[in-house]
Parts: C-alpha cells; sequence; structure tokens
C-alpha cells in the first residue's frame, strides 16, 4: 500500500516498485470547499506489475505537489481516511480472491459529494 501526501515521494515510490515488478495499492484524495462545506474525491489505484507503468502515466495519482490542496491546511479528515484505507483494503481482498470482483478494477474513485464510485478497468 503506498499513502503518502507528497507527490514527488509518490513518484519515487512507484518508480522502485514498478522496477522490482512488485504489485502496489495506492490511495489519495483531493479535497476542497464549496460554499464553506468540503467535497472532493478519494482514490483507490491498483497496479499490477505488467501494468503498472501506464496506471503511473495515466495521470491517476498526482505525482507532483499542489501548495493549494486544502488536505495541507491540516484539516481533520479521520473519517475519509479511514474510509479511503477500507476502501484499499476491499480492493486488495479481491486481488487476493477474498472477495468476488466484477471485473478487475485498476482505478476506483469515491465522490464525496454524492457518495457514489465509479471504476475504470483501463487506463486512459
Amino acid at each position: 500500500f503506498v499513502c503518502v501526501d507528497k507527490g514527488p515521494s509518490r513518484a519515487g515510490i512507484f518508480d522502485l516498485l514498478i522496477s522490482k515488478e512488485i504489485p502496489f495499492i495506492d490511495v489519495g484524495m483531493g479535497l476542497h470547499r464549496q460554499k464553506n462545506l468540503l467535497t472532493g474525491l478519494m482514490r483507490t489505484t491498483y497496479s499490477p506489475p505488467e501494468k503498472a507503468a501506464k496506471v503511473r502515466d495515466s495521470g491517476w495519482a498526482d505525482l507532483k505537489s499542489d501548495p493549494n490542496d486544502l488536505y495541507r491546511t491540516n484539516i481533520q479528515t479521520a473519517e475519509l481516511n479511514a474510509l479511503n484505507a477500507c476502501l484499499a483494503v476491499i480492493r486488495f481482498k479481491q486481488i487476493r480472491g477474498f472477495y468476488a470482483e466484477e471485473s478487475s478494477i485498476l482505478n476506483l474513485v469515491f465522490d464525496l459529494k454524492d457518495l457514489g464510485t465509479v471504476g475504470e478497468t483501463e487506463t486512459p
């Protein structure tokens, strides 16, 4: 599992795992204010060794740091962090054969505003 909030650190970790052909799951979160309320997306991305470089280059994970990211303002989002971790563990258990999966999702996005998810099986 890769769970870091600095894009350049994430990029270095990705490169190391890809070079060693180690599959991994990365999580990320992007939050912003809308009319003084929080909204945003949580992401869980699986990188199997044979597709990892393409997944890295897809743009799903932020590999640069955004100085304007609301998450960096020390906002307390423990429940969102916990939910993102749960989504990552569920995806891991699907990959390992514990939970059923309809299709092999590479990128799962949870939208806080409507509590909906979108799964992508191929890189853009």
